[in-house]
């Protein structure tokens, strides 16, 4: 048997289940013949799934986004007062110097790859995939439109 050292995290990981399981030449239980043994089936076993994960990470992204362009509309709303001309242009100025490079590509990602990894069913109406719970699973990217959207500076 190989050293600590020299074995890959997946033998280190499945040591227990084959060290546990049956010896050489015995048969294996009724309930193991019922799984795959598999290092696919090891890996799509764990918990969360991936898209699981990256739908929590896009949330979590806009969500700190969100609370992140409150605190500077109202900062810059009371900086600029009753002059809503002046707040309305440094508004506008502002949402379009935002840069959501990361947060857009783990978006797209999602967007791309959610209702495949889900296993959604497609909707031959619509042509699309299905809604859950009555809303579309895609995120929008956020950029300057987004940010406007969000907090008008009318």
């Amino acid at each position: 048997m190989a050293s600590e050292e020299q074995r890959t995290p997946v033998e280190r990981i499945v040591e227990k289940d084959i060290r546990d399981g049956p010896g050489i030449g015995q048969p294996l239980s009724p309930h193991v013949r019922q799984y795959q043994r598999t290092l696919e089936a090891y890996v799509a076993s764990s918990a969360p799934p991936r898209w699981m994960e990256r739908l929590a990470e896009v949330d979590r992204g806009i969500e700190r986004e969100r609370r992140r362009l409150a605190r500077d509309y109202e900062a810059m709303r009371q900086r600029h007062g009753r002059d809503r001309q002046s707040f309305a242009q440094r508004w506008r100025a502002y949402a379009a110097s935002r840069r959501y490079d990361e947060l857009n590509e783990l978006i797209r990602q999602h967007n791309e790859w959610y209702p495949i990894e889900r296993k959604l069913p497609w909707d031959i109406r619509t042509r699309d995939y299905v809604l859950i719970h009555g809303r579309s699973y895609r995120r929008p990217e956020l950029g300057e439109d987004w940010i406007l959207e969000q907090f008008p500076p009318a």
